[in-house]
């Protein structure tokens, strides 16, 4: 059973949650931060109440023995506060109304420490309380436990605490909405980016994206695009160029067997005729044979599917070898080959580098005319080594120049005889895939191919 693919994640969605987690746990920490903040300015209120409690207390503990009366006109002035005093083994000499503070006469310290406090409960009522250890007039130890009654302030804490809570719930709800909005807003930009890009078709290649339209966090994307763009569009109309020369240079041949065997047919001949009529068929189809060959091999260079075999070469060797090969060619047509420059050794495929140039010189062979020599000299410039093949003859014009690379690219009829107008773009091909390059240069006097290998 296929497993389906996950959808990625929204990027909106993406934000959002990190969004809303960060603000939800800055607001809760700071309504923690004020809770808390409150409660100890609370809690420093009852422990300077307690302490101011205690001090006349313990003043009076200090004076005389514990004296229920004299302790009654000291509580006068400190209300809604209880203490009780405790003797030996925690005996309790005196004790005024209110919650049982024995359990603090086992926390009591020499004097009050306000992070120290108790905070209890007894029946429905909230207390914070300490003890302290005071040494009476007759030098007996005594402890006094004071508490104070705090209800009021755990009613303000427990509504204050629920509206804070409140508005911290409602101030993150607005503030992730307003985020929301702001993503939705951020991301306005790349829903209008998405409407130029659907609007582009195989017709408009030549449109290109406003990069002063959108943020500079996109113009690089926008600029990526652009440029990929570009290169789509001269890739298809060189695939347009391409398609429309194919048919053009299939056109001719299939014609011409076409209309051969149309003749052939017309009327009874010899089998001499049929044969010669078959010769010339055949001669056709090699041409085609060869033209497909030669498109196979340039789409394979294209696509990166031939690694050219380097090994060192003696390049005048290779040279020499290719002078004798068309040496008889070259005195068909009454020219000479010379060949000039010193032994050099390149890096290269023997077969590739043999094809290359071996279009050259055949292709300089005949555009020389009778009685002339083509010229062909090694040498090496930096880390560069160079092939010229110069021949003599009529001049290619300038307009021509940049363009003889190019597939079944032809200056004129007459030169493009025996060929189908791939020759030259299979040398660029080979001269790039050895790392190196192929110019020209025409002058009246002479044309002039250089070859340039690493």
């Amino acid at each position: 059973m296929l497993e389906r693919s996950k959808a990625p994640a929204s990027l909106a969605r993406r934000v959002m949650l990190l969004v809303g987690l960060s603000i939800i746990l800055c607001l809760g920490l700071l309504g923690w931060v004020i809770q808390q903040a409150i409660e100890q300015h609370f809690a420093d209120m009852d422990g300077n109440e307690l302490t101011n409690a205690a001090q006349p207390l313990a003043m009076a503990l200090q004076n005389q023995p514990p004296d229920a009366a004299h302790l009654d006109r000291t509580l006068r002035g400190l209300k809604g506060i209880s203490f009780t005093v405790f003797g030996p083994a925690d005996k309790v000499l005196y004790r005024t109304p209110g919650p049982d503070l024995h359990f603090l006469a086992a926390q009591a310290r020499a004097q009050i420490d306000h992070r120290h406090l108790a905070r209890f409960s007894q029946g429905d009522h909230s207390y914070r309380g300490a003890a302290l250890i005071i040494e009476g007039s007759q030098g007996q130890p005594y402890k006094l436990a004071l508490a104070m009654n705090i209800d009021i302030h755990q009613h303000f804490l427990t509504h204050f605490g629920k509206a804070l809570w409140g508005i911290m719930a409602l101030a993150a709800l607005i503030t992730i909405l307003a985020a929301r909005l702001a993503v939705r807003w951020g991301h306005a930009p790349l829903r209008r980016l998405s409407a130029d890009i659907r609007a582009i078709r195989s017709d408009r290649l030549s449109n290109r994206l406003d990069p002063r339209q959108v943020p500079a966090e996109l113009a690089e994307l926008v600029a990526a695009f652009n440029d990929m763009l570009g290169r789509l569009e001269d890739l298809f109309e060189r695939l347009s160029n391409f398609s429309a020369d194919i048919a053009h240079e299939l056109r001719t041949p299939i014609t011409n067997l076409s209309t051969q065997t149309q003749v052939a047919l017309g009327k009874a001949r010899s089998a001499e005729e049929y044969k010669e009529i078959l010769y010339s068929n055949l001669e056709e189809f090699e041409r085609l044979a060869k033209m497909v060959t030669d498109m196979l091999w340039l789409a394979q260079t294209d696509n990166g599917n031939i690694t050219p075999a380097l090994v060192p070469l003696a390049l005048a060797e290779e040279v020499k070898g290719l002078c004798d090969y068309f040496e008889l060619l070259a005195e068909d047509k009454g020219v000479r080959l010379v060949l000039e420059g010193g032994p050099l050794t390149v890096q290269a495929d023997r077969h590739l580098l043999r094809r290359a140039l071996s279009n050259i010189i055949s292709n300089a062979i005949r555009h020389t005319p009778a009685g002339q020599a083509v010229t062909i000299r090694l040498h090496t410039e930096g880390k560069r080594h160079w092939v010229e093949v110069c021949n003599p003859g009529s001049p290619i014009a300038p307009e021509h120049l940049p363009h003889l690379f190019e597939r079944f690219y032809r200056v004129d009829p007459a030169r493009g005889q025996g060929g189908v107008g791939l020759g030259l773009a299979i040398v660029k091909s080979i001269a790039r895939l050895h790392g190196g390059d192929v110019t020209v240069s025409s002058t009246p006097q002479r044309t002039c191919f250089s070859l340039s290998l690493p």
